[in-house]
């Protein structure tokens, strides 16, 4: 089905995404302060909702809460085991806002916790986030445009992970790069990875990358790619792989980045967006895998999707 897509401007939006992204980092701490640690950082991801985004459920002695974002009604929703609902609207509210109220509701539920409160995975001089008065932007219409968007990538990413057969992550969003992400793992060791990312422990840069991965995904853009775009990654990178020609004809290899891009407003204006989407994916996958050696039988697009059992 040609569903339409709905337009995303970094120009228009950078602002709102500036101040979510600071938000999901407060929240997706709260989580990485409850949950157990799972391997490549799965337990700290925010997963999408028909309305936003959200923790799913994290536990706290003896109960258990769950964080979202509603970008319907454009509140933050807390809620508990045990009947306790706490929600507050996003307009006009800074990171110092925001995060004060976050906290504020969750010692009226009997929660204390804290977070490490500088910001990660973001260039320049950082700011706490409680004390963090500048980013209070929050466009409802940027929102709901972002939320419309994640809906329809996660769609795809699903069709596209279903044809995998190895270890493949669930998709999920990451806060720290704000960035919807999916994984497929070879098996195999990969080299030591360097880390070297702002306000993240080396170590956690080595567990993920710690099993050689093809990575795919999509950011809203940055300052060096002021677009939304896909990505697509391998690493180790194999040899020749930078020099390949993938598809769609959009599609490139960002030297900076180290990664295949393609930009979100091809896939939004062509005639098919899932398609072109999906096309993307399983070139940049063929392309890597096969120059990386990766087992051929890990991932069949042919393959025709098991019938749902009707109970």
């Amino acid at each position: 089905m040609n569903r339409q897509w709905p337009i995303l401007s970094y120009e228009s939006g950078k602002a709102t995404y500036e101040t979510l992204q600071l938000w999901t980092q407060i929240v997706g701490k709260i989580k990485l302060a409850t949950m157990p640690w799972a391997n490549h950082s799965w337990n700290v991801t925010l997963h999408i909702t028909s309305s936003g985004l959200t923790t799913q459920t994290m536990p706290y002695e003896g109960k258990h809460f769950q964080i979202d974002f509603d970008f319907h009604s454009h509140e933050l929703v807390i809620t508990t085991d045990q009947h306790q609902l706490e929600r507050f609207y996003l307009g006009g509210l800074s990171v110092s806002g925001f995060y004060n109220q976050v906290f504020e509701a969750l010692t009226g539920m009997g929660i204390q916790l804290s977070i490490n409160k500088l910001p990660c995975e973001i260039m320049g001089k950082l700011t706490p986030f409680d004390q963090d008065h500048q980013h209070r932007s929050y466009e409802k219409d940027q929102a709901a445009a972002f939320h419309q968007a994640l809906l329809r990538i996660q769609d795809v990413f699903l069709i596209f992970r279903s044809a995998f057969s190895g270890k493949a992550s669930p998709v999920h969003f990451f806060w720290g790069g704000f960035d919807l992400a999916l994984a497929f793992f070879s098996g195999r060791n990969a080299p030591r990875h360097p880390g070297k990312v702002p306000g993240m422990p080396d170590w956690v840069l080595q567990d993920a990358y710690n099993r050689e991965v093809s990575d795919c995904g999509f950011f809203t853009g940055s300052e060096t790619l002021p677009e939304a775009a896909f990505y697509c990654y391998l690493y180790p990178e194999p040899l020749g792989y930078k020099e390949a020609e993938v598809e769609p004809s959009q599609a490139y290899y960002n030297q900076n980045m180290g990664e295949f891009i393609l930009p979100y407003s091809a896939v939004q204006k062509s005639e098919d967006p899932d398609t072109e989407l999906l096309i993307f994916l399983k070139s940049t996958y063929e392309i890597g895998s096969r120059l990386a050696g990766w087992e051929n039988g890990l991932w069949n697009y042919d393959a025709k999707p098991v019938a749902v059992v009707q109970a």
